[in-house]
Parts: structure tokens; sequence; C-alpha cells
């Protein structure tokens, strides 16, 4: 039977996904990796969000792990290159709650031009203070993204439908939405940007992509605004510009080192300004976002595990599937990428006058992916044996 395990109180709408493909061993837990119980290493399918990580070390633990799903968009709590070798595909939702995040930059941004952030505080402390000084529209304002990717560009159809000029920089060309511009250069919209918007990956290219030097560049009352990753924005040298003003506020949602749960303080530099709005990571946190996720990544995860579709995986060939037709089984192999594998594959198979009714193979540098639907009623445990005995195999299912 298919076990899966869920931890970090997953949205419950994924059940539904899983009972779907008639997986009903389904265990949600509200810990994450580091906390579960020894059990969560019997899965065949395991579901995490951001907090638990999973080092090469923890995945060495799972016997019969088939796939990984990532309920979040971000990845980089898994070790891919460890999990790729243990011949395990990783899924994530990079398109859920892509509105989400949206419209909650929309809403810093309107809350930094109309200082709702400050008024608000002073309004808690009986402080009744109505004027227009420092408020305004963001009716043609420019607003620059950096990364024009999913969410960069969703941010940049809305912006331009309440009137601003929408500039972005990214390091492909991007096909602009609307009257969106794409500028030549990160300094070019740093240099005309009234707001400022991050929506790049975590890798070293994008380590502290908002620091003293770029800021330096930026116009005098800028917003900084940054719900991407945490280490893309130098908290120091953010709160070294809202000190001197350069900055006129800023609205952050991710921070290089953030708690490890809600009973842990939350310690940063930016606390003491007012002008700062501070979210604790909730960029993707609605109700929708959640639900969509929980039913994009279990799909996922389900047709992967039983049918073997790789189509997405981020760090394993991507190969969308069908189920095999009637009177086939299937057999998925993961091998390392080396010449001949598929000529031994056959052989095998070929030792027992059985017929490959259809086969696809997907590689990249590392890893090759290869998926036969061989007509039989039942597959010999030697031939499995045999093909699990092929030099270079990482990881053989017959379903």
């Amino acid at each position: 039977m298919t076990k899966v395990i869920l931890l970090e109180n997953i949205s419950e709408a994924s059940l539904a996904s899983f009972k779907k493909y008639g997986i009903e061993d389904i265990q949600i837990l509200k810990t994450s990796i580091e906390d579960a119980p020894s059990e969560v290493f019997e899965a065949n399918i395991l579901g995490i969000r951001s907090r638990s990580k999973l080092t090469k070390e923890i995945l060495s633990k799972f016997k019969n792990l088939s796939c990984i799903g990532c309920f979040c968009i971000g990845t980089d709590q898994v070790d891919l290159t460890a999990a790729k070798k243990l011949g395990i595909p990783v899924f994530n939702a990079p398109f859920s709650n892509t509105r989400s995040v949206a419209e909650l930059v929309i809403g810093e941004i309107i809350s930094l031009y109309r200082r709702l952030q400050v008024v608000n505080i002073e309004m808690h402390k009986g402080i009744w203070s109505k004027n227009a000084s420092g408020c305004n529209e963001i009716k043609n304002k420019t607003l620059g993204i950096i990364g024009y990717g999913n969410i960069g560009a969703q941010v940049g159809i809305i912006a331009e439908s309440l009137g601003m000029n929408v500039v972005y920089h990214d390091i492909e060309n991007k096909l602009p939405f609307g009257s969106n511009h794409q500028v030549n250069s990160l300094d070019d919209l740093l240099k005309i940007s009234d707001v400022i918007t991050v929506h790049v990956p975590q890798d070293k290219s994008t380590d502290n992509i908002i620091n003293k030097a770029s800021i330096s560049k930026m116009k005098k009352g800028v917003f900084v605004i940054n719900n991407s990753r945490g280490n893309v924005v130098d908290i120091d040298a953010l709160a070294e510009a809202l000190e001197s003003k350069h900055v006129a506020g800023a609205a952050i949602d991710v921070f290089p080192i953030e708690p490890a749960s809600n009973n842990e303080e939350f310690i940063s530099p930016l606390r003491k300004f007012d002008n700062v709005l501070l979210t604790p990571h909730i960029g993707g946190s609605t109700q929708e976002a959640q639900e969509n996720i929980a039913v994009e990544v279990s799909n996922k995860l389900a047709q992967n595990h039983l049918i073997g579709s790789t189509a997405m995986a981020v760090n394993f060939p991507n190969l969308s599937l069908q189920r095999p037709k009637e009177g086939c089984i299937r057999i998925t192999h993961a091998h390392t990428n080396t010449p001949g594998m598929l000529q031994a594959i056959n052989q095998e198979i070929s030792k027992y006058n059985l017929n490959i009714q259809s086969q696809i193979l997907s590689t990249d540098s590392e890893i090759g992916y290869v998926v036969l639907d061989v007509e039989a009623k039942e597959i010999p445990s030697a031939l499995k044996e045999g093909i699990k005995s092929i030099a270079g195999t990482v990881a053989v299912t017959i379903s």
C-alpha cells in the first residue's frame, strides 16, 4: 500500500487529490522533518513546505521513497542533487500562489505611498494625525521589477492596470505584458524607479542583489519591496539607507534568517522603522493559494508514483505520461547518463521474450530516465533483478 506523509500542516485539499488516484493511506502532520516521528522514513511519498530541510543525510534514511513534493514555490530546502542520485524526483508549485504574492506586493505599494503602516500605529496609540503630508497616489509612478517570471509579470500587469509605469529587468529577454517595458540593465532600472520589487530565485547570482552599491544608484525617496528570497537584500545596507532617508520605506516578507517556529522571536534591525512593513513570510499564505498548491503538488506526486510521470520535476528529466495501455506493465528506470543503457535494458527484457509496446527516454547531463510499457500479465522477479543489476542503475519501479 502506498504511504503518504505530509509535513508542516499541508492543506487538507491534498487528500481528495490523492484519493482520486486510489491512494488512501495519508497522514498530515504539523511538525517539520526534524521533529517528525521515525515512521516518516517509511513514506513512499513525502510532502513538505519550507521549514523541513531534506539534506543528503536525511534523504539517505528513506528506503522506499519514490518522490518528494515541496508544497510551495521554492525547493532550496531540498538537496536536489542528492535526491536525483537516489532516483527521487522533486516537485513544487511554481504557479499556484502567483496571484497571492502579486496582490500582497500591490497592497504594500499602496500602503507605503499612503503611509498606512505609520498612521495605523499612530491611531492605535490614540494619535489623530489627519494630513496629506508624504502621501501620494501610485498613478504615474514608475515600478521597477527585478525578475520578470510568473510573479513579477503578474505584478506588472496589475500595477499597469492601476496606472503605474512598469519597467523590468531580467537576465533573459522576456516578452512584456501590456505596456510593461524591459530596460537594458539593472542600473537603468535602479535609476528610474520610484518603487523597486524583487522577484528572483535564490542562488549565488542573486545574493544581496540589493546592497549598498545598488541602493546608492536608486532615486532618493525610493521604496524597496522584497517578497522573493531572504538572501537577495542586504538587510544592514537597507537599514542604513532607511536611517539616512535615501530609502523612504520598505516592505519585507522574507529574511536571511527566519524564526524556526511561531514561538521564536523575530530579530531584525528593521524592527525599529515605522516606515517599514514587516510580514512573516506570508506572500503565498492565503487560503486560495494553499488549496491550489495542495492540489497541484499532490496530483504531480500521485502521477509520478503510479505511472512514472516526471512532468515539471525540478531535478529530473521531464516526461509527461499517460497510463499504460491495457495488458501492459510499466517499467521505469533511472540511471546515470551513460552510453548503451537502452541496449542493456532491452537485452534483459528480450531474455524473457516479452514485447516492448512503447519506450521513451529523457536525459539531462547527469541522469537518464526511461519508461517502458511491456506486454505482459506480470514481470518475472528475475527480470526486475536483472534490470537492477545493470551498471549505472539508480532506481527501478514496476507497476
